[in-house]
């Protein structure tokens, strides 16, 4: 018997139904946070939008108007907001007890025998799970201090394109530089070398071949320029470098590398994990095993934050204390994350994520057939991206154009790319064909006139 509720009826409704937008009472809202928040806020900005309640694959606001939502806090979300088996768990935990710090629970010791059995590759059923702080950002500071440890180097290969966080050891493998812009010097000897940016089509083993010997150099050149790193860090699709998706034999090219040098291999599937991509991590999709994978996002299962690596257990050779962190005791996050994986298993969400995100791409390929703006729709599962192009230049205004379209008929979309010139859907898992359908409709009417106003 599936538990909980069955995707349909989780929502609150099929279709959006936007009056005006914003609506009275977010403007109210938005002009109060804009007195008193930060200044760095940015999501408002770009959608401005203040929320109220929120079920399954839509979200209200404080109006009354229900968007459809292709976007889940980033990939937060994949059993949708506010799934009642996913929370039924964490309100029963919290009445319980809250805070464990590292002793065990239920919970924590349910989480890590699940995560150890859906682990990817050779991980499954050989790892170790450590939890630190609450964001992804934390695992990957968790990850940093694994491969020094376990190496005794202390330089860091990450990739152009990447984004793996914004704390001081993340952000020095995050490869956008308007995310470091004042905030130097980060760690030494960190370094960027290219990731393959397509998945298909002609050059695009010959740009494999190319990234994979510029990361092969970092190691073995004797005028590398750097200290030998102590590991790679990888998404095994990029996310916010646009949804980009290496081609075959890249991640296990780094695989071997990594061999060859005594380096680890960490995957960071913080946003990519847990179903994202028809597979419960996108390491799945490349038959490869990496050391160590961060987690976070889904994890928590309904929002709550909670951030942990898995990594293979002759790594773990930290003492007492090796890795701390205040909240790495989460027990509702940890039941969440649990049900989450319950939920997904039971009703076949990795199945419907393959078949559902295959049905976005399909929609965008066929505009893509007659809009030549659109050069490139990627993915896998629902993890899908669309790259604009205005005279072969990465157009952002044109995906920030649909965007608004977007939102003013009731979907959510967020952008992406080096350039922001891709438009990103990674909505809940738990999205129905019916939504997909509708929300496919609203946006490919809104490519199709934002591309024809803007030739005009």
């Amino acid at each position: 018997m599936a538990v909980g509720p069955s995707i349909g009826d989780l929502h609150f409704a099929t279709e959006p139904s936007v009056d005006e937008v914003p609506g009275p009472n977010s403007r109210r809202l938005l002009k109060r946070q804009r007195e008193i928040d930060s200044n760095a806020v940015a999501y408002p900005r770009r959608v401005p939008i203040a929320l109220e309640e929120a079920r399954g694959a839509t979200v209200r606001d404080v109006d009354g108007n229900t968007f459809l939502d292709f976007f889940a806090g980033i990939g937060v979300l994949n059993v949708g907001h506010s799934n009642p088996y996913v929370l039924e768990g964490t309100q029963e935990q919290l009445e319980s007890v809250a805070h464990t710090i590292d002793f065990p629970t239920e919970a924590r010791v349910d989480l890590i025998e699940k995560l150890r059995t859906i682990a990817p590759g050779g991980l499954a059923g050989s790892s170790n799970v450590v939890f630190g702080g609450p964001s992804g950002s934390d695992a990957i500071e968790g990850s940093i201090k694994l491969a020094k440890h376990n190496t005794g180097r202390h330089g860091l290969l990450g990739f152009e394109g990447a984004y793996h966080g914004t704390t001081a050891g993340a952000l020095s493998l995050t490869a956008g530089k308007k995310y470091k812009a004042g905030y130097g010097p980060l760690l030494a000897d960190a370094v960027h070398v290219p990731y393959p940016m397509r998945n298909a089509g002609v050059g695009g083993q010959d740009a494999c071949e190319r990234c994979l010997d510029a990361v092969k150099r970092k190691f073995e050149a004797p005028y590398g320029g750097h200290e030998t790193p102590a590991g790679i860090w990888v998404e095994p699709i990029q996310g916010e470098g646009g949804v980009v998706v290496p081609p075959e034999g890249f991640l296990q090219g780094l695989r071997d590398i990594a061999d060859d040098n005594d380096a680890m291999l960490i995957v960071d599937e913080i946003q990519t994990g847990l179903g994202r991509t028809g597979e419960w991590f996108a390491t799945d999709h490349f038959d490869m095993t990496p050391d160590a994978i961060t987690m976070a996002k889904a994890l928590g299962g309904t929002g709550l934050p909670i951030g942990a690596m898995l990594y293979h257990e002759e790594f773990d050779t930290w003492g007492p204390g090796g890795h701390v962190g205040t909240f790495r005791g989460n027990a509702p996050a940890m039941v969440g994350g649990l049900r989450a994986i319950e939920y997904i298993e039971s009703h076949d969400l990795l199945s419907h994520a393959t078949t559902l995100g295959q049905y976005l791409r399909d929609r965008l390929h066929e505009v893509a057939e007659t809009t030549p703006e659109v050069v490139d729709v990627r993915g896998k599962g629902l993890f899908v991206g669309a790259e604009f192009v205005d005279d072969g230049e990465p157009d952002a205004d044109l995906v920030e154009a649909i965007q608004t379209r977007c939102y003013e008929n009731g979907l959510l979309v967020w952008n992406a790319g080096r350039h922001g010139n891709v438009l990103r859907l990674i909505p809940p898992l738990v999205l129905t064909r019916e939504q997909a359908a509708v929300g496919m409709d609203i946006l490919c009417n809104a490519i199709r006139a934002s591309t024809a106003e803007g030739r005009n």
